[in-house]
C-alpha cells in the first residue's frame, strides 16, 4: 500500500507525518482492496487547516474525506474517522450485494408452497 503525504502552504514536520502514517496504516482493515492512500494538508490564511484522505481501491473505487478547522491533529482525527465510516460503509454495501446462496434459494421457494398447503 502507497501512502502519499502533501502539504500545501504547510511545513510538514516528523510529527505530522509520524501522526498521519499511524493512522492512516489502520485504514486497511476496514476495506481489503485499498491500494493507495493520499493525505493532502492544506495551510490556509488566518490559522486554518484542512486536511483531506483520498483512498484509492480496487475496481476504480476512490473515497474522500475532508475536514477543516484550527488545529491540525485534530483534523487528521477527525479525517481519518470520517474514512473508517466510509470504508465500513462500502464494505457493507459490496458484502450485501453479493447474489444469494442456493440454500437461501431453496429456503425461499419453500415457503409460499408450505402457506399454500396449510390453507
Amino acid at each position: 500500500m502507497l501512502i502519499t503525504i502533501t502539504g500545501k502552504h504547510i511545513e510538514i514536520t516528523d510529527a505530522i507525518r509520524s501522526h498521519i502514517e499511524e493512522k492512516v496504516e489502520k485504514l486497511p482493515r476496514y476495506y481489503d482492496s485499498v491500494s493507495q492512500i493520499e493525505a493532502i494538508l492544506d495551510g490556509n490564511e488566518g490559522g486554518g487547516q484542512s486536511v483531506e484522505i483520498i483512498v484509492h481501491a480496487e475496481h476504480n473505487d476512490i473515497l474522500i474525506a475532508k475536514e477543516t478547522g484550527t488545529d491540525t491533529y485534530t483534523c487528521i482525527d477527525a479525517v481519518v474517522h470520517k474514512m473508517e465510516r466510509q470504508l465500513k460503509k462500502a464494505k457493507e454495501k459490496q458484502r450485501t450485494h453479493k447474489a444469494p446462496s442456493v440454500s437461501e434459494i431453496q429456503g425461499i421457494s419453500q415457503f409460499p408452497d408450505e402457506e399454500a398447503a396449510a390453507s
